[in-house]
């Protein structure tokens, strides 16, 4: 059987809504995303839409020089790259395609933050914190289970997965935009400060 690999992308963006959650839970990364490639060109998640609003949040592209990372030179992270088979893969982004194809259909989850704080396993159709939608592609794709309420996992729950870190620092080292020619991606954890 084929495999392939898909990344669980955890960061901490110094943003006013990271560092609130931050504060509640001490965690050490506040953001999810999930990326089909190796070079985390195009990453998904929930999050603001415009880089300055934390109050108006949707589906989204991510990359490391756009959005909410532009003009940041330091920003804290670890990738999971987690082996998964073709078919996996493919239901996953079968998953994704969805959203890609309807993005006005979902939602950010605001009260999916206030749920979570209250353990309140409590799911909302079409709406989705950023860890709560990596969560659901994965478990959905048979990828992950990890026993909970999508609504409670957090960005940090990811690193409870079956997976390996196989990058942990600061994300913009990660990037193909910032990084050398160097792979940074090895059979270990490199570290980048």
């Amino acid at each position: 059987m084929e495999k392939t690999s898909v990344y669980i992308v955890l960061s901490r963006p110094r943003t006013v809504v990271s560092d609130l959650i931050y504060f509640v839970t001490k965690d050490t990364y506040t953001h999810a995303a999930i990326s089909f490639d190796r070079e985390l060109r195009t990453m998904y998640s929930f999050g603001r839409k415009y880089p300055h609003n934390p109050f108006y949040g949707r589906f989204k592209k991510e990359a490391f020089d756009t959005g909410i990372y532009k003009g940041i030179d330091h920003l804290p992270g670890a990738v999971i790259e987690l082996a998964v088979t073709q078919e996996q893969y493919d239901k996953a982004w079968e998953l994704l395609s969805e959203f890609l194809t309807h993005p006005e259909k979902y939602k950010y989850n605001y009260l999916g933050l206030i749920d979570h704080l209250h353990e309140r396993p409590v799911c909302r159709e079409n709406r989705f914190v950023c860890s709560e939608f990596v969560y659901y592609l994965l478990h959905n794709s048979g990828i992950l289970d990890l026993g909970v309420s999508p609504n409670l996992v957090r960005p940090q729950t990811f690193l409870q997965a079956e997976g390996n870190i196989v990058f942990e620092g600061n994300l913009k080292h990660a990037s193909p935009v910032y990084r050398s020619q160097t792979d940074l991606f090895t059979n270990s954890v490199l570290v980048v400060e």
